[in-house]
């Protein structure tokens, strides 16, 4: 799907600003690093446009027009081999070569509904080409650095914790399991043994790093009162009785600009597009009609 689809999808229908990456949205799950390929990627040779690749009663079928057909978002084939694809399109453009002359000799196109199917394609093809051309001039290594930077800047620092804990049914249970681990016994090899918390047991009841509104209120209080190797006493929610083992404090860090790259690219895209369309309707005099052919009273957008 292009950007401009995209774009009008979202802009049409929610018809406000896109927000952009708040302390949340900052804040993503590394990805894995993929493995290195094994030998460097043959260059890909350009492919010339004007180049036939079939003939409909002589008419010529490009290159460029199964270029333009692998776009269309309805002759998306995601999971089928390229050969395939290719073979699958280049039997659609035959085919769409045969029945559009076909329907050219039945005088389809004569009708007045037809002309106006023909210039709403024919505005909407135009629009789609404008907003491209702008997103891209938008999307520059430059501007994408700049924002990226801009924006790990502006967001605030934020406390994380990297904690441990045993969930257990009722009070008596979690302070008997409290004395045993302030005791001296291994705190990740009891929470394997006796911890209720399913999600967390197998790992000796580690949560890894998480900041204060990630957790629920009682404990989130208390696990960021305690120090590094600190272990808290009985804490109650609404999950049962909790044992906490703070391992590590540290303040939040930002995702790197290559964890972001893309959110910001789309972002500065969907942004231009929206300017765009935006200063086009604020210099446009616009009039709306209801049923009976009055003006309505336009309300500033």
């Amino acid at each position: 799907m292009s950007r401009s689809l995209t774009f009008r999808k979202s802009f049409l229908t929610l018809g406000v600003a896109l927000p952009f990456m708040a302390g949340a949205a900052l804040a993503q799950t590394p990805p894995a690093t993929p493995a290195a390929p094994a030998t460097s990627p043959a260059a890909v040779p350009a492919v010339d446009p004007a180049k036939v690749i079939a003939r409909v009663n002589g008419v010529d079928i490009t290159e460029g027009d199964l270029a333009i057909a692998s776009e269309d978002p309805a002759l998306q084939m995601p999971n089928v081999p390229e050969e395939q694809k290719r073979e699958l399109l280049t039997g659609y453009m035959i085919d769409l070569k045969l029945g559009a002359k076909a329907a050219e000799a039945a005088k389809v196109g004569s009708g007045a509904e037809f002309a106006r199917k023909l210039a709403y394609n024919r505005d909407k093809t135009l629009l789609d080409e404008y907003l491209d051309q702008e997103s891209k001039k938008a999307v520059t290594p430059e501007a994408t650095r700049k924002l990226y930077d801009e924006t790990v800047k502006s967001v605030p620092a934020e406390q994380e914790v990297r904690a441990r804990h045993i969930l257990v049914e009722n009070e008596d249970e979690a302070k008997k399991i409290a004395a045993r681990v302030k005791g001296g016994e291994d705190f990740a090899k009891v929470a394997g043994e006796v911890s209720k918390d399913p999600g967390s047991k197998t790992d000796g009841g580690d949560l890894g790093f998480f900041t204060k509104d990630r957790m629920v209120e009682p404990f989130a209080e208390a696990a960021f009162k305690l120090e590094p190797g600190q272990i808290s006493d009985p804490v109650k929610s609404q999950f049962g009785w909790h044992v906490i083992k703070v391992e590590e404090k540290r303040t939040k860090p930002a995702p790197s600009f290559d964890e972001t790259k893309d959110q910001v690219e789309t972002y500065l895209a969907r942004k231009a597009q929206q300017d765009l369309i935006m200063g086009l309707r604020k210099n446009a005099k616009i009039e709306r009609l209801d049923d009976k052919g009055n003006l309505v009273e336009q309300k500033q957008p």
